[in-house]
């Protein structure tokens, strides 16, 4: 898949007009790849340099759909380099103007910046206060980031359960390959084998 997203990105490179946001669409699609191949730095970086060329955009044709997309790929790049805090002000200062499957996304990645900072209860918190429309590039998203919140909070049981839920949607609504899936079985393994929670910053501190 990235090598057919690097290349289309190279063939349309320096087009302009409807080329250009199509452009920017298919490096959109580049950055949620690197994200699944766990390239955070590198999904980072083109978002960024998206962003850029969008807000040169903007005068002449509304890209904020687009721009939207990308910033809740942004939000999953910088989860994934453990900057959870950056990640939860970028979900949240965009969540008011998303619509649509941007919601969705931009809501899963809150949940995530709020587990990553041990911030478990809020975590389960945002992920129950509403239910996203049914969206198949999401599937099993929300119900893993649900029980890594519970499982945070010691609730073995019902973050068993969200974890299994999570790995039955992903396993129906994506492709077998698909690196959600792996990590929806790793999380329900971790679960199941009665891993406890990571430590606080505080109980590591203490030794």
């Amino acid at each position: 898949m990235l090598a057919e997203l690097e290349s289309l990105t190279a063939e349309l490179k320096g087009m302009v007009g409807p080329g250009r946001e199509l452009l920017l669409m298919i490096r959109n699609n580049h950055m949620v790849a690197l994200n699944d191949e766990e390239r955070y730095e590198e999904a980072e970086a083109e978002g960024l340099e998206v962003l850029r060329d969008l807000t040169r955009l903007k005068h002449l044709v509304p890209v904020w759909d687009i721009e939207l997309s990308v910033l809740a790929n942004l939000v999953d790049a910088l989860c994934g380099q453990a900057r959870y805090e950056e990640a939860e002000a970028v979900a949240r200062g965009n969540l008011p103007r998303a619509e649509g499957s941007t919601v969705a996304a931009l809501h899963c990645g809150l949940v995530h910046s709020l587990n990553g900072q041990e911030r478990h209860h809020e975590a389960l918190a945002e992920a129950r206060r509403f239910a996203p429309h049914r969206n198949r590039g999401q599937s099993g998203s929300l119900g893993m980031r649900t029980a890594a919140a519970l499982h945070g909070l010691g609730h073995r049981s019902e973050a068993e359960a969200a974890a299994r839920e999570a790995l039955t949607d992903c396993e129906q609504f994506l492709h077998p390959d698909h690196p959600r899936i792996r990590k929806a079985r790793t999380l329900l393994a971790r679960i199941t084998a009665g891993d406890p929670p990571a430590p606080t910053a505080e109980e590591t501190a203490r030794g």
